[in-house]
């Protein structure tokens, strides 16, 4: 059982933390949408070795923790799950565009951008 827990501007469910900004994108992008299913995973590739992953998947997998908020779930599949455990997601728009990101206390290193890292 998942507990969610709001602390200020962080939504903590355990597995993963989601930023209101975060949760107000994945809001917007799902409206109107089947799909409120937002998919967070790790894969091998990257300047860091592991890159993040983001999307809106219709299936949830047998191995899937999956995370209900309000409107919307996340999907953590097993082989992420604890490259991502206690991680926050984040949705930023900056000079450099808009993007989620992923703040990840178990990342070693990272690269410039952000979107890979090292264990």
């Amino acid at each position: 059982m998942n507990i969610i827990l709001v602390l200020i501007d962080k939504i903590m469910s355990g597995s993963i933390n989601l930023t209101e900004n975060a949760v107000t994108r994945i809001q917007g992008l799902s409206a109107g949408s089947d799909n409120d299913k937002f998919r967070v995973y790790v894969t091998g590739g990257g300047c860091s070795g592991f890159q993040y992953g983001f999307k809106f998947d219709a299936e949830v997998a047998f191995d899937d923790d999956v995370i209900e908020f309000k409107d919307f779930s996340i999907l953590l599949d097993a082989l992420s799950y604890p490259y991502l455990y206690g991680s926050t997601l984040d949705f930023v728009e900056d000079l450099s565009g808009s993007r989620f990101i992923i703040q990840n206390p178990n990342a070693k290193t990272t690269c410039g951008c952000g979107e890979s890292f090292s264990i």
